[in-house]
């Protein structure tokens, strides 16, 4: 690798060189705090300097003799058919080429000589080659160059509609005119400051060879500013591709709407879709998929992913990945993201986000093949199945943490790129894995009464609201009703006044632990299973508290649907909660007492609502 590192002022970084920002580099992101930092650092040794020699004139002789030199960093660059392209270095290079304009209107105010002015002009733009170009070749940002040269004075007319880099351009022309304003107050300072600013502040340029470019561009990355995962992974993917080509095949563009699409969603989203596509395709254990969790964007170019997906120093399937399989599965990731919203098509995906359950996304990546003509199908069939999986074993006392993180990547590589027919049988396959280990025992059945009895008493308050809110999503459908309350309320919502809350059926009173024999530990356990429980709004959930069974009778009437079972005018003259009855051959009736006997009933009417949600 050839690497040439020349030292530079800035009156000679920017005198006859346009820079091109490469594919590598992010928009321009600094905002005030590097910013302010760059100034200080800037003007303290500045200042010092000149509390010292501020008798003397202000002239290069004084400034390059007197005044010492201060190094601003590197900044690297490859030369790609003529063109000069910045590799690392842009934010700096364009905040320095932002003071400069400010100084530019500076000079003007102070009443500097023309030549004086001219010569700060010629350093934020220039002829090279015979072309009249701003040094730092902002592309889509060139208007708001033009417009912070000219002087325009009313900056809100600037148009910053092409994104984060003109508004962040326009912004820290403020944050700089604001802070030379209050530095420098006379013309013997500023133009001692415009001398020290162009002869006296270094870099060092270093210039690569294209074909070490995303090399190079990691290892700076490692020493500065950290980019985020997938900006590195840019740089390393599309950096291998000849830009004549990129341009002609747009795959700049394809990587920058795709990512734009999907972190629309949520800040550097795009960073999760990479981990879950990576563990979806290349790991069948959670120690391979543990390599995913941090520097995917090094383990994608590792030994153990080549022999899948060889992208390292590989044009061809470089350009195929990212033409075909990131394209694909961005679009059918950014699909999972808008599901994960309250919808009626693919209702389980929101189910399982209501609950964190991102795993998912990498099952479903998992499951469809590339352009895959069945994906709607296994989208709704691998969302149900997750779902049905963990709470199969939720409600039966057989979840561990450990074991299903474990499971689930071995489950991961069953289902790859299998059909949807398939998808009961491998997922009832871990299910019945997983309840025979935490019975100590082979289990048969992936639901039976006998374990789910005591479902209720060592769930966590989130899957209980979860529960209920789907007992009542299943009245809702089947009765022909909408949902009182949206999903996310019953189950997200934990506010005081709209938040919903368990509500125990069975009080803590005298009178109810007599129904119990008086035994305090029977007492409790019964009252905590899912028989016993129900949800409630804030302020109806504090109000019944421990109110006798009559009263709390009184205080489910229009709340919910299954609360209201409880209630003798529900089935009066509702034809669709009898047909609802018959057709499921489920036994609802209203219950003026609640007692042990009652509370057994309903737990066993659950559990018959429960084999039909989760068949």
């Amino acid at each position: 690798m050839d690497i040439s590192p020349d030292k530079q002022n800035i009156d000679r970084v920017f005198s006859n060189t346009t820079y091109y920002i490469d594919f590598y580099q992010r928009d321009y992101k600094w905002t005030e705090p590097p910013v302010k930092r760059l100034l200080d650092d800037i003007f303290y040794q500045f200042n010092n300097n000149y509390e010292e020699f501020k008798s003397l004139d202000a002239n290069k002789e004084n400034v390059m003799s007197k005044y010492n030199w201060y190094y601003l960093n590197t900044y690297v660059t490859n030369i790609v058919d003529g063109k000069v392209y910045v590799v690392d270095g842009q934010q700096r290079l364009t905040t320095l080429t932002i003071i400069l304009i400010v100084l530019l209107h500076k000079s003007k105010e102070f009443g500097c000589t023309e030549p004086f002015t001219r010569w700060i002009e010629s350093k934020v733009a220039g002829y090279s080659g015979g072309d009249y170009s701003f040094w730092m070749r902002h592309e889509k940002a060139i208007n708001v160059f033009e417009d912070l040269t000219k002087g325009v004075e009313d900056l809100k007319s600037i148009d910053i509609s092409s994104g984060v880099t003109s508004k962040n351009i326009v912004d820290n022309y403020v944050i700089i005119n604001n802070y030379i304003k209050q530095q420098i107050t006379s013309k013997h300072a500023f133009e001692t400051f415009t001398y020290y600013f162009l002869y006296r502040l270094v870099l060092i340029n270093l210039t690569v060879e294209q074909t070490e470019v995303p090399m190079v561009f990691e290892v700076i990355n490692d020493r500065g500013v950290k980019l985020k995962p997938y900006e590195i992974l840019k740089g390393k993917l599309l950096g291998q591709i000849d830009k004549d080509e990129l341009n002609q095949l747009k795959i700049n563009d394809i990587w920058e709407n795709q990512v734009k699409k999907i972190n629309s969603y949520h800040d550097d989203e795009i960073d999760d879709f990479f981990t879950f596509y990576l563990k979806a395709k290349f790991s069948k254990t959670r120690a391979e998929a543990n390599r995913f969790d941090n520097d995917y964007h090094r383990t994608l170019f590792s030994d153990f992913v080549k022999e899948h997906l060889d992208l390292d120093h590989n044009t061809t399937n470089v350009k195929s990945f990212l033409l075909n399989d990131f394209k694909y599965y961005t679009n059918l990731y950014e699909k999972l993201l808008k599901f994960s919203f309250e919808n009626d098509e693919h209702r389980e995906i929101f189910y399982n986000a209501l609950l964190d359950r991102n795993t998912q996304y990498m099952l479903i990546i998992s499951a469809c093949k590339l352009n895959d003509s069945d994906e709607k199908r296994k989208i709704d069939s691998i969302a149900y199945e997750l779902d049905r999986l963990y709470n199969l074993l939720l409600l039966q006392q057989g979840y561990d943490s450990n074991l299903f993180a474990t499971n689930v990547y071995k489950l991961n590589a069953d289902i790859k790129d299998m059909p949807v027919e398939s998808h009961r049988e491998i997922f009832d396959k871990y299910l019945l894995e997983m309840l025979s280990a935490s019975r100590g025992s082979k289990i048969t059945n992936t639901l039976s009464y006998s374990y789910f009895k005591d479902a209720g008493i060592s769930l966590d308050i989130r899957f209980k609201r979860y529960f209920f809110a789907r007992i009542e999503r299943f009245i809702a459908d089947n009765t022909n009703l909408e949902l009182k309350r949206n999903m996310y309320d019953l189950i997200r919502n934990t506010g005081s006044k709209n938040g919903f809350h368990i509500e125990h059926i069975v009080s803590e009173n005298d009178e109810n632990y007599e129904l119990f024999d008086n035994d305090d530990e029977v007492f409790h356990r019964e009252r905590n299973r899912l028989g016993g429980l129900l949800l409630l709004k804030g302020r109806d959930n504090q109000s019944s508290n421990n109110e006798k069974y009559e009263q709390k009778l009184k205080s489910y009437s229009n709340t919910l649907y299954w609360n209201e079972t409880l209630r003798e005018d529900t089935y009066k003259s509702k034809l669709d909660f009898k047909d609802m009855m018959k057709k499921h051959s489920l036994d609802f009736r209203h219950m003026d007492k609640f007692g042990p006997e009652e509370l057994e009933e309903r737990h066993k009417l659950l559990y018959e609502i429960t084999k039909i949600i989760w068949k």
